[in-house]
């Protein structure tokens, strides 16, 4: 199927993946794909009615029960057989990722390493779901202990990562039973169906995994849906309040993870040359586009002047190209709007007095004139009351912090209402220890400035960046995507005559 675009030519019209097979949109309702890199329209997607939503849901109903039924190590085989076939299509995955967000394709590559990783602790869910007994706890009474999968679960999913964040939740999903419905972000979606793809061919039986492409309309389909027993969920602060709120209010549960502010404090003894390549590299890498992204430097007395000093020349000499140029550092950002909505924060830090060192609105790039690029920004003497401070950017603008000690620059971050991750760069073991316990954020880093936890840890922040009691992916991901159940059991040989008013006890 095909659509036209706004010049006229024809392109391709993805489709939803719906029981184990490509299923056309029926809704009438497309939205736009952008190469950023160029500025033009590449695809359209299907947005979906509440009706494809529902026959989404559907499919993974019927496919639960033969699913959840099937033995651990049967769904472990066909999530390594997956994995291998995500490693022989490794570039495949990470160029559609750079055509259709834009990201550097050397960062799309590893952005598909950790969603593989993700794969590769799914794939040992028979002895994740190992659990607890104990023989003989009264009476000839045993007790232990089992964890069922949910039933349907769906996952939203943002723009930044396309095939990582997904990862964070269906492989673990599925692999403790339960079956998926994945609304991708409509900006990238086309590695989703290629995922759903690669799973049929690894095995997985039609229905167990589902991809339905749309807008709030199947958001708030999945939210109401009764089949529909979690949701996670992967975006800003507003919209993971809202899914938590009306998800939970109908009995669902659900994660939620959110926005971000992240912080990398410079202390005075810190390795400056590290420090400064710790910054270009967590603030600029991706154009800024990463909830890990570290949009604020905290500069710890004398130090600031010397650090500014040096990120100038490294932030003017950014390599802005096409993310396929095997030398780019930084990409375009994912659409015209979200560049515009960057370029307008650059302005309000301008209007409130923030000294801007190194201004990005003015780039552009030969022959990409089209494009969705902005140069890297920096900002110094910014203060906590002004926007470019308080609200998530999303994009290549670093804001530098100047506060007079340890105490200030902790004080600082715990009183900021994000609390995803952060990072210290100091020589002292004694601040080191310090700063991990006292700063209130739920992923930390020493001298490392994206904390992201490797798969078998979990992911997730504090405060009003997560709502839900559980993390993504690991251990964490299987308690979410998991129930707990208790068994008693005795046989009637050890049982004895007459009533029993008493809760068992060991005797």
């Amino acid at each position: 199927m095909s659509e036209t675009d706004n010049r006229g030519a024809r392109v391709a019209a993805l489709t939803h993946h719906i029981g184990g097979h490509a299923v056309d949109g029926t809704s009438d309702r497309y939205g736009d794909i952008f190469n950023p890199a160029l500025g033009s329209i590449s695809a359209r997607v299907p947005l979906a009615s509440v009706a494809e939503v529902d026959t989404a849901v559907a499919a993974a109903k019927a496919a639960f029960p033969a699913w959840s039924e099937t033995a651990p190590i049967k769904r472990a085989r066909v999530l390594f057989k997956f994995k291998e076939l995500l490693d022989r299509h490794h570039d495949e995955l990470a160029e559609l990722i750079t055509r259709e967000h834009g990201k550097v394709f050397s960062d799309a590559k590893g952005e598909v390493m950790r969603g593989i990783e993700i794969v590769e602790f799914a794939c040992g869910i028979p002895n994740l779901l190992k659990t607890d007994f104990t023989d003989q706890i009264g009476g000839g009474i045993d007790n232990w202990n089992l964890r069922q999968p949910l039933g349907v679960v769906a996952g939203i999913t943002p723009f930044n990562f396309p095939m990582m964040v997904p990862c964070w939740m269906f492989p673990v999903a599925i692999a403790c039973g339960n079956t998926f419905v994945l609304k991708p972000s409509e900006r990238d979606p086309s590695v989703s169906n290629r995922l759903a793809e690669l799973l049929t061919e690894a095995g997985l039986p039609d229905g167990v995994f589902n991809v339905v492409h749309g807008d709030k309309v199947a958001v708030d389909a999945l939210l109401a849906h009764p089949d529909v027993g979690a949701l996670s969920f992967v975006g800003s602060t507003p919209i993971a309040e809202y899914i938590y709120t009306e998800g939970t209010k109908r009995g669902k549960r659900v994660q939620a993870l959110g926005g971000a502010k992240n912080h990398l404090v410079v202390m005075p003894d810190a390795d400056l040359d590290q420090a400064v390549d710790a910054l270009i590299g967590a603030a600029y890498g991706s154009a800024g586009e990463r909830c890990m992204a570290i949009s604020v430097a905290v500069a710890v007395g004398h130090i600031a002047d010397e650090l500014i000093e040096r990120l100038t020349p490294r932030v003017q000499a950014l390599k802005i190209l096409n993310g396929m140029e095997a030398d780019a550092e930084m990409g375009p950002l994912v659409t015209a709007a979200h560049r515009s909505k960057v370029v307008g924060y650059i302005d309000a830090g301008v209007d409130a007095g923030a000294k801007l060192v190194v201004d990005g609105r003015g780039f552009a790039l030969n022959g990409h004139e089209e494009g969705f690029f902005l140069g890297g920004t920096l900002f110094d003497d910014v203060r906590t009351d002004m926007t470019i401070y308080r609200e998530e950017i999303f994009g290549p603008v670093l804001c530098v912090v100047r506060v007079p000690d340890f105490a200030s620059a902790v004080e600082l971050i715990n009183a900021n209402e994000f609390a995803n991750g952060v990072a210290c760069f100091t020589s002292d073991g004694g601040v080191a220890r310090a700063f991990a316990r006292q700063i209130q954020i739920g992923m930390v880093g020493i001298n490392v400035p994206i904390p992201v936890p490797m798969a078998w840890h979990s992911f997730g922040g504090w405060k009003r960046s997560l709502f839900g009691d559980h993390h993504a992916y690991g251990e964490e991901g299987v308690r979410f995507y998991t129930r707990y159940k208790s068994v008693m059991q005795r046989w009637p040989d050890s049982i004895g005559k007459g009533a029993e008013f008493v809760m068992p006890v060991a005797k």
